[in-house]
C-alpha cells in the first residue's frame, strides 16, 4: 500500500487540516500519515485559538515517520512559523520525496494562520524542495509580491514561483470575479502550461477547500500517476466534494470528502491551453 505524509495543524472541527488530509487519504486508498504542528480550537465559525507545537516535537514526528515508513509522497499545509519550516525543509532536504507545498495563511474566517516573517521562509526554505505549490490568488499574491487582477498577473506571479525552484505551480482561481466557472491554472518549470476549469458552486460550505485539493494531489502522486493526471484528479476530486457539500454547522461547513467514489464518473473538467 502506498503511504503519504501530512504535515498540517489539527483542526478540531474536523473540515480542514489534518483531520481533512486523512479523510481525503482513506477515500483515495492510500495509507495517511501525519505529522501535527500546531492545535487549533476551531469550529466552522472560525478559528478561536491557536497552540503551536515545539520545533523539537515537530522533527521528533517526522523522524520517526521516515525512519520506518518507504513514503511516496508528502504534503504540507499549516506550518505556523518560520522555525518550524526551516526545520522541516532541512529534514525533507535529506530525502528523495515528492513535496506538495500548500502554502496555508488565513483561515476561512479570516483568521491568521502563519506568522509574517514565514512567508520568507517559505519561499527561501520550502518551495526549493516541492514539486508542486497549490497558492490561491491571496497567497499566490503574497508570495510573489504583486497583486493578480488579471491571466497576465496569474502567469507574472507563476514566473516569480517557477524561479524560487518549485517544479510546478497550481494557482487556484476560485478567489478571481468570474461567475460561472472556477479555473485554475497550472504552470511547469519546461514552460507547459494550462488552465482546469470547472462550474462555480454556489454555497457556503467550502471550509478546507485547499487542504482537501491539496491532499487529494498527494495521494494521486502518492499512487504514482503521472503530474499531469494527478492534478486533473485532484480537480475532480474537490469539485465534487464541494458540489457534494455537507451542512454540518452554523458557519462555513466542511467539504464531502467521501463524495468522489460515489460520483467521480459523472465529474467533468475542460482543459485549456494557456
Amino acid at each position: 500500500m502506498h503511504i503519504v505524509t501530512t504535515i498540517a495543524g489539527s483542526d478540531s472541527g474536523g473540515g480542514a487540516g489534518i483531520q481533512a488530509d486523512l479523510k481525503t487519504f482513506q477515500e483515495l486508498k492510500v495509507f495517511g500519515t501525519s505529522v501535527i504542528t500546531a492545535l487549533t480550537a476551531q469550529n466552522t465559525l472560525g478559528v478561536s485559538d491557536v497552540l503551536p507545537i515545539e520545533v523539537s516535537f515537530v522533527e521528533k514526528q517526522l523522524k520517526a515517520l521516515i525512519e520506518d515508513f518507504s513514503i511516496s509522497a508528502v504534503k504540507t499545509g499549516m506550518l505556523f512559523s518560520s522555525e518550524i519550516i526551516q526545520s522541516i525543509a532541512h529534514i525533507l532536504s535529506e530525502v528523495n520525496i515528492p513535496l506538495i507545498v500548500d502554502p496555508v495563511m488565513i483561515a476561512k474566517g479570516g483568521e491568521s494562520l502563519l506568522q509574517q516573517e514565514a512567508i520568507d521562509a517559505i519561499r527561501s526554505y520550502l518551495l526549493p524542495l516541492a514539486t508542486i505549490v497549490t497558492p490561491n490568488i491571496p497567497e499566490a499574491e503574497t508570495l510573489a509580491g504583486k497583486k493578480i487582477n488579471s491571466l497576465a498577473d496569474i502567469k507574472e506571479a507563476a514566473h516569480v514561483l517557477l524561479q524560487m525552484g518549485v517544479q510546478c505551480v497550481i494557482i487556484k482561481g476560485g478567489h478571481l470575479a468570474d461567475q460561472y466557472y472556477a479555473i485554475d491554472y497550472v504552470f511547469f518549470q519546461d514552460g507547459r502550461s494550462f488552465s482546469m476549469q470547472s462550474s462555480r458552486i454556489a454555497t457556503k460550505n467550502t471550509h478546507g477547500t485547499g487542504c482537501t485539493f491539496s491532499a487529494a494531489l498527494t495521494a494521486f502522486l502518492g499512487r504514482g500517476l503521472p503530474i499531469e493526471e494527478a492534478i486533473e484528479e485532484a480537480k475532480k476530486f474537490i469539485q465534487l466534494a464541494i458540489t457534494h457539500d455537507l451542512s454540518i454547522g452554523n458557519g462555513h461547513g466542511p467539504t464531502n470528502h467521501f463524495a468522489y467514489q460515489n460520483y467521480k464518473d459523472s465529474c467533468e473538467v475542460i482543459i485549456h491551453e494557456t
